[in-house]
């Protein structure tokens, strides 16, 4: 059967390297499956990312426009087909991310992100989130090294923000969501996953 997989979480929280493992984990048993990533994996969604990520200073409404335009390229040209097909979607980062990141710590009105995401997605939820939390300060430990990104160069309050609006939305979706502690040791996090998705997949 087919399922939309989504992870969520902060800068730094690891969900990338989880998608990757869950994405490689199907693979491993066999399981037709598809990993893209937000904003991302279409030729135009990659350069919306570039774009964003290593642009000037956006307005917050242009920065969800630009989203949900690299959103609706990455729905109607990968996901959906992927679903049709009975292959098992992994997501790096999906609506909630511009509800997060755009409204809760930008101060976008969520009814507005929501307006847009609806049309953006089609309507399509995902089965499963996956939030990966973590204090961001920690989170921030771990990536110290690396050269950051635009959102990465935000304030310690911004990632606050974002931080906790993955967990009111988390409280307020708890059929499709389940939070996990990235604080943990990767392999940790890898079974705790894995668990939650043969469960639904069985």
């Amino acid at each position: 059967k087919n399922a939309f997989i989504v992870l969520e979480g902060v800068e730094g929280s690891g969900k990338s390297t989880q998608s990757q493992l869950l994405s490689q984990k199907l693979s491993s048993e066999g399981v037709s499956n598809l990993l893209v990533r937000e904003p991302g994996s279409t030729n135009t969604g990659e350069k919306i990312r570039a774009l964003i990520l290593e642009g000037s200073e956006l307005n917050p409404l242009t920065e969800l426009f630009l989203f949900s335009a690299a959103r609706s390229e990455l729905i109607q040209n990968e996901i959906i087909p992927a679903l049709d097909s009975n292959t098992i979607v992994v997501c790096d980062r999906y609506i909630y991310s511009s509800i997060a990141y755009q409204g809760y710590a930008k101060g976008l009105s969520l009814d507005a992100i929501d307006e847009v995401n609806s049309i953006a997605t089609s309507h399509i939820s995902p089965d499963l989130v996956f939030l990966l939390d973590i204090n961001p300060k920690v989170a921030f430990e771990r990536k110290k090294s690396d050269p950051k990104d635009r959102f990465e160069r935000e304030s310690m309050g911004f990632h606050n923000s974002v931080r906790k609006g993955y967990l009111s939305l988390a409280e307020s979706n708890q059929n499709a969501w389940h939070i996990i502690n990235a604080e943990k040791p990767t392999e940790i996090i890898r079974e705790k996953i894995w668990q939650k998705v043969i469960t639904f997949l069985t």
